[in-house]
């Protein structure tokens, strides 16, 4: 029979239940068990499609065309496994799924109440992922005390009861702040949060620690005093440079035998030493060279708005053993300031996806900058689509050209809606969403790259390359190097006299892993350590 985990969150947000989830689930995976993980989100949108990115972050898109959590994006990471929209639940699913049963009927007509109609559809998510797995982890987004997160951990709670206690763990992330005014670690707030959860029916089997500070004897048997947890189970997690050391910190504290031995759990794997991601920390922490690479966006105030990109250029320095620098650049800086001050000392240039108008000549005027120049660049999504605007203007003296999205009444419409999209009103679920496959040219750049002719990669998007336009970028020495199987849709387009110059319509991040860097980006931070010398 499958167990359950169960991760929580207390205190503050942002305490990185996300990490904690996806490192239980890399350290039971090496112990060879059949692993996955859900992510429940309470708030009430379908999905994060149309949420601000200052607000949610990053969009994360998996196979099957979902607008998922970013945190999928950790588990896909983490697990070296692809989600599907079943590894993600919002509350808004849930009340709609719900509401769709009451309209047909399915209730016979009964009173439709939190408990047990929405409760049982919680823990029907749940349960749908257990199949073939050994163990569901399940992370409860917010934090312990949210009224719109009750319903959830009402859920879990009845799991518990109907699993027993070897049938499912409870794992709780608190804080415990520092004070440096008086030099002192404060566990009250863990004290309470843990009072909250019981307060609702849950006992944390599990505390998860994270501090500034390594936690002292006494604080350890102060907590598992006060909250009634096995002293075994208080688990220090530490602030880290890099994500992946939580892993290891954790293995350190023995979080894997603990849950071994509670869930009585028998792995083909007894012992395990975690040396492959030694191995990628390593790389992390000791690089042997460095590159600067600009991120030209428009949501650079928020890092998680970028987060698989950033973290694919994690993967592809480890792999080169270097650091990446990532100077995040705002795209209405270079229109004010112009690229040749705001880009100045770099050594790569990514266009980074987005939607809107705004900073839009910012980023084709980086696009231009690279170009001209000869410094690598890469452009995603937007960031190809800008990259062709630029060169319809600059190279095929199509004055006013644009994408229609920003100028509908441009007399060179090189980007255009996708005629199938023309006319929706609704903005959520809309766009060219999921995996789609693509051929690439014989002895292409990204060919070579790839070493292959037919990929599948992730799309979000809704306006296209203008196929109209194919033969004029040709003769002016674009290369169509990937396009859709029915040679209609344009995604990879590249330079030909230029060191590295690439652009994709597709999302290349999503499917970069610790250990397998994204060939793309790979080769593109090999290009910017060439162009330093």
């Amino acid at each position: 029979m499958p167990k359950f985990i169960f991760v929580t969150g207390g205190v503050v947000s942002s305490l990185g239940k996300g990490i904690v989830t996806s490192s239980i689930g890399l350290l039971l995976k090496e112990h060879g068990l059949r692993v996955t993980a859900l992510k429940m989100d309470p708030y009430l949108n379908v999905d994060p499609g149309t949420m601000n990115p200052y607000q949610h972050g990053e969009v994360f898109v998996t196979d099957d065309g979902a607008e998922t959590d970013l945190d999928l994006g950790h588990y896909e990471r983490f697990l070296d496994e692809n989600m599907t929209r079943r590894n993600n639940l919002t509350a808004g699913q849930v009340y709609h799924n719900v509401l769709e049963k009451e309209r047909r009927g399915d209730y016979l007509g009964g009173t439709v109440q939190v408990v047990p109609h929405l409760t049982d559809e919680i823990k029907s998510a749940i349960r749908s992922l257990s199949d073939g797995r050994d163990v569901v982890i399940v992370e409860v987004g917010g934090t312990v005390g949210d009224i719109e997160s009750l319903p959830f951990l009402e859920a879990i709670r009845q799991i518990r009861l109907e699993e027993g206690p070897s049938g499912a763990l409870f794992v709780h992330v608190t804080l415990i702040p520092f004070l440096k005014v008086i030099e002192e670690m404060k566990t009250k707030p863990t004290q309470h949060s843990v009072q909250k959860l019981r307060e609702i029916g849950i006992q944390p089997d599990m505390l998860v620690c994270r501090t500034e500070r390594p936690l002292s004897k006494e604080a350890r048997d102060k907590i598992a005093l006060f909250t009634s947890v096995a002293r075994e189970a208080v688990l220090e997690a530490l602030d880290v440079k890099t994500i992946y050391q939580v892993p290891l910190n954790l293995f350190r504290e023995e979080m894997d035998e603990f849950i071994l031995s509670a869930l009585r759990l028998t792995p083909p794997h007894l012992e395990i030493t975690m040396a492959g991601w030694k191995e990628l920390v390593d790389r992390i922490m000791n690089p042997e060279r460095e590159v600067n690479i600009g991120l030209v966006g428009k949501y650079t105030g928020v890092k998680d708005s970028y987060k698989s990109i950033i973290e694919a250029f994690v993967h592809a320095g480890a792999h080169h053993r270097a650091r990446v620098n990532l100077r995040m650049i705002e795209s209405v800086d270079i229109e004010r300031d112009g690229p040749e001050r705001v880009l100045s000392g770099l050594d790569g240039i990514l266009v980074a996806p987005g939607f809107g108008e705004r900073g839009i000549e910012g980023k084709i005027a980086a696009a231009r900058h690279a170009r001209e120049r000869g410094i690598p660049f890469f452009g995603i999504c937007l960031g190809m689509q800008v990259a062709c605007v630029e060169f319809a203007r600059s190279l095929l003296g199509l004055s006013g050209a644009n994408s229609t999205e920003f100028d509908p009444n441009t007399p060179h419409p090189v980007i255009d809606i996708l005629p199938e999209k023309k006319g929706l009103r609704e903005m959520g679920g809309t766009l060219r969403l999921g995996a789609y496959p693509a051929n690439l040219a014989e002895g292409s750049l990204a060919h070579r790259i790839y070493g292959c002719r037919s990929i599948s990669e992730r799309h979000r998007h809704r306006y296209e390359f203008n196929p109209d336009y194919m033969e004029a970028f040709t003769k002016a020495g674009a290369v169509l190097s990937g396009l859709s199987p029915d040679g209609r849709l344009v995604e990879i387009i590249e330079l030909r006299d230029h060191p590295f110059f690439i652009g994709t319509q597709f999302h290349p991040e999503f499917k970069s892993r610790p250990l397998r860097p994204h060939p793309l980006f790979r080769d593109f931070v090999g290009a910017a350590l060439a162009h330093k010398g």
